[in-house]
């Protein structure tokens, strides 16, 4: 039905659109247009390697969820633009690691695959977890493994040039002297106060700023929306698993486990071709197995004869497989072999192979007591997931048929809930707070029309669907309204000039000689003195601290002034009297420590940085 609805919605839109499209092929040549939308599937090329639009979706789907709930306030253009910088930096970081000659080990990419946590029950890899994990993402065994080798390749890459990075003992003596430097000085804060409490603010004065600054005065755009949640927790309650379907998973799982066995193997590749025949090969492959026979060295072999020379330099290891990773013929071979024994020379798409089985492991599986509850939760989960979804689907379906949210209401169970009023910014609930409400509670639809939105994620687990209760308009509040606060506002700007009139009056007295004691005794002030003040110290208001350590050193009995507002309103006048030179020797060995890793890391992002601007300097981009 809504399909139905939104065709027949759609049909005029979409009759405008095709004649655009004559249009077009009228003015420009069919070929041209189509050629536009079927042709140049690329993104981006890089030294002569392309981009493609699907590797662009991808990367902009995983920018997108990283910025979760605050990506709508972002331009779509510029997370297109950030994606595709992120994609043409990998892609000169994977051929800078090439250019190098960079490798990583099969058996390092197969470690980090069993290590990743979201592959693992339990603390132990599943292979069937990690199949359903990459597909969900859009990967298959293969392509996540690639995948992996090209993210370890660029690590090693970045780790190569940012660990290069030093600092001499000298670069953290002077730092360390420049952190360690202490300040002597005094000052005098002028605080707010009545100085003009006997002087009225005159009601002009009151109304040309009102007059002047409307934006201050206006009262925002809010609404108030009606809406219904639909929560995968509450779903949670009603479902219930029998025993009998736990106890049959448990089974199957436990079947699974037994069967999988965990083998580590070693090879020596031939390779087919360059004037040698399939026979050939295998002949040669033939001989080596005897001399391994005869107690000859398999590494030793491998590094003389393996044309896999990344495995050769590890003793011919190629790592770990539970049945799927290595070609067929290879898998098939390992089945029947046990630990030590070489194999008869194999045959695969890759060239001969002479086999030796290194390490057996079968996996262990727990008792039914131990994870029956795990079971019971994961068929739950995923008889909640069901429902969740087919609920959602019926919540679009009725928030697009319907004019209001009591036939939601009614058919799913939800209850009918009423909003506090907000503004554009939101509010602090966790359904008003969130961008998408806020955006849809002001769109169109939801203001003009009175429909009811979309259905909105709030999160993983929580979806709901809002329509106007009710709209306030911005507006200007009425002089009268504001003219109190008004009248505050420019008193406490007079007061400020107050303070800071006393504040040059005292610079000006010291300037000329004198030593201001008339008007400090005038207004109750009186100088603070501090000495061997640092630039963390924790006593004294930072803004003080920050001025004073931006203050150049006086020459030789001399002093240094400078007068400024605080935010509290207040005006301050300093005098530094001398500057004193740290020591490196009084700095902690700890802070020593931290600091001299602070600068070795900045170095090491400077390096890499570098390295990563002069690619970009020197690629070909398009």
């Amino acid at each position: 039905m809504l399909q139905s609805i939104r065709d027949n919605s759609q049909g005029v839109i979409a009759k405008i659109i095709i004649g655009f499209i004559i249009g077009l092929m009228a003015l420009f040549g069919a070929e041209s247009i189509v050629g536009g939308f079927l042709g140049g599937n690329d993104a981006a090329s890089v030294n002569g390697e392309e981009i493609t639009e699907q590797e662009l979706a991808v990367s902009l789907q995983s920018l997108m969820a990283s910025l979760g709930a605050g990506v709508a306030d972002f331009d779509e253009q510029l997370l297109r633009d950030v994606a595709l910088g992120q994609l043409i930096d990998d892609k000169l970081l994977l051929q800078a690691a090439n250019d190098a000659r960079m490798v990583i080990s099969p058996a390092s990419i197969d470690r980090e695959i069993i290590n990743t946590a979201q592959f693992q029950i339990g603390g132990r890899f599943d292979q069937d977890l990690a199949r359903r994990t990459m597909a969900a993402q859009g990967f298959s065994a293969q392509t996540y493994r690639a995948a992996v080798a090209e993210r370890m390749l660029m690590g090693q890459l970045v780790n190569a040039y940012s660990s290069t990075a030093f600092v001499t003992q000298d670069d953290i003596a002077r730092l360390a002297a420049l952190e360690m430097q202490s300040r002597d000085f005094r000052f005098v804060s002028v605080p707010l106060g009545t100085r003009t409490l006997g002087e009225a603010i005159p009601e002009q004065e009151i109304q040309t700023y009102y007059d002047a600054n409307p934006e201050r005065f206006t009262s925002e755009e809010q609404v108030s929306l009606q809406y219904v949640v639909l929560d995968k927790n509450d779903i949670f309650n009603e479902v219930e698993i029998a025993e009998e379907l736990v106890r049959a998973n448990y089974e199957e799982q436990r079947s699974a486990a037994v069967a999988d066995i965990e083998r580590r193997a070693s090879h020596i590749l031939l390779e087919v071709g360059s004037g040698q025949t399939e026979e050939q090969v295998v002949a040669i492959a033939a001989g080596i197995k005897q001399r391994l026979d005869s107690g000859e060295d398999f590494g030793a072999l491998a590094r003389e004869f393996s044309v896999d020379t990344f495995s050769a330099e590890s003793d011919g290891d190629i790592g770990y497989t539970n049945g799927s990773v290595f070609p067929a013929a290879v898998e098939e071979a390992l089945l029947a072999m046990e630990v030590g024994q070489v194999s008869e020379p194999v045959v695969s798409e890759f060239g001969v192979h002479v086999l030796k089985l290194t390490e057996y492991a079968a996996q262990s599986f727990p008792e039914y007591e131990e994870i029956a509850e795990r079971i019971s939760r994961d068929l739950k989960t995923v008889e909640v997931d069901q429902l969740f979804f087919s609920r959602m689907e019926t919540l679009a379906n009725l928030a697009f048929e319907t004019f209001d949210l009591q036939a939601i209401s009614e058919d799913l169970g939800l209850e009918i809930q009423e909003s506090e009023f907000f503004g554009r910014i939101g509010g602090s609930g966790p359904v008003t707070s969130n961008p998408a409400v806020i955006e849809q509670a002001f769109s169109t639809d939801i203001l003009s029309d009175e429909l009811n939105s979309d259905v909105i994620e709030l999160t993983e687990s929580m979806a709901t669907v809002v329509r106007l209760r009710e709209h306030r308009p911005a507006s200007i509040q009425a002089f009268d309204e504001v003219r109190a606060e008004i009248a505050v506002l420019l008193r406490t700007q007079k007061e400020q000039e107050k303070a800071q009139d006393v504040g040059q009056q005292v610079i000006a007295a010291l300037e000329s000689g004198s030593d201001a004691a008339d008007i400090l005794a005038a207004e109750s002030l009186s100088w603070n003195e501090r000495t061997g003040v640092r630039r963390n110290q924790f006593d004294l208001n930072t803004e003080i601290i920050q001025n004073v350590f931006s203050l150049p050193a006086p020459e030789e009995n001399q002093v240094v002034r400078r007068g400024f507002s605080l935010t509290n309103g207040a005006y301050v006048v300093i005098e530094l009297q001398s500057v004193n030179a740290g020591s490196p020797d009084d700095m902690p060995e700890d802070q020593r420590t931290q600091l001299a890793a602070a600068m070795l890391d900045s170095q090491g992002r400077l390096t890499f940085d570098a390295l990563l601007g002069t690619l970009r300097d020197s690629a070909t981009i398009r």
